[in-house]
């Protein structure tokens, strides 16, 4: 992974656009991890989608390369901005968010909708309040009891047997951030994004895995709040719909993308 002054990165070398020139034309795809992974999780989808979009994964707050970086909801924000400021093609971007990385981009995309070209959210249809928090307490109190060193070994156990080298190795390599995720956790604990999904008025798309029971349930209220929706059900996917499936991860993103103001790829 590349790293700047704010955030790790990884992108695709530039691609030349007609005429001979070395502009690199492509949209930007800002992609954002769940809570205790880092920007490496995105690497098939960064691999896949790298020949028609400029790719940035940065490391949020209190993880991967930011891990000495406090986490907040603003301080994420302001980081992704910055970000998107920096380095996004034409001061703009599509963001795609997994769990935490998905609220975060709400927030962001509620705060300064002109730098969010479109909104795709994973495995964060759920306002972490009342019972709805209960999930996000209890991963919390995980983090916060049991020993560091068990849960890593317990988490690339569950990486290693579950996915193949391709994804779990760049993970690893990166490292787990549990400190930083319970931080995060109880960031988001409270708070509301059904909100802040409506406040933003471009076209949105909402990702579940089948198998996330947890989140799928209430995917239709924001659905409901979202401005311009669509829907994506990842077949034959948990939590982890982009590590789960991720070619069929990618072509809905692909689809999204190339499709905004139409139909998103379903799979």
């Amino acid at each position: 992974m590349q790293s700047s002054a704010s955030s790790s990165t990884t992108e695709v070398s530039a691609a030349t656009v007609s005429g001979g020139s070395d502009l690199d034309a492509r949209p930007t795809i800002v992609f954002l991890h769940g809570t205790a992974l880092a920007g490496s999780a995105w690497t098939a989808q960064i691999a896949a989608l790298g020949d028609a979009f400029h790719c940035l994964a940065p490391d949020l707050p209190g993880h991967g390369t930011a891990t000495d970086v406090p986490f907040t909801i603003d301080a994420a924000v302001d980081r992704v901005i910055g970000l998107i400021e920096r380095e996004a093609h034409g001061g703009r971007a599509i963001l795609v968010g997994l769990s935490l990385g998905g609220y975060v981009a709400m927030a962001l995309a509620a705060r300064s909708p002109e730098r969010v070209v479109g909104l795709a959210i994973a495995g964060a249809t759920a306002d972490p309040v009342g019972l709805q928090s209960l999930g996000f307490r209890a991963l919390a109190t995980v983090f916060e009891v049991v020993p560091e060193p068990a849960l890593d070994r317990v988490y690339r156990w569950f990486f290693r047997r579950r996915f193949p080298a391709s994804i779990a190795d760049p993970i690893f390599a990166d490292g787990f951030s549990f400190a930083g995720g319970l931080v995060a956790l109880r960031a988001l604990v409270g708070q509301r994004f059904t909100p802040r999904l409506a406040a933003y008025p471009g076209p949105s798309l909402l990702i579940n895995g089948e198998f996330d029971l947890f989140f799928r349930p209430t995917e239709r209220a924001f659905a409901d709040a979202a401005v311009d929706p669509r829907r994506a059900l990842i077949r034959r996917a948990s939590h982890l719909s982009n590590l789960d499936q991720p070619a069929r991860f990618s072509r809905v993103i692909r689809a999204f993308a190339t499709g905004i103001g139409g139909s998103s790829g379903q799979s």
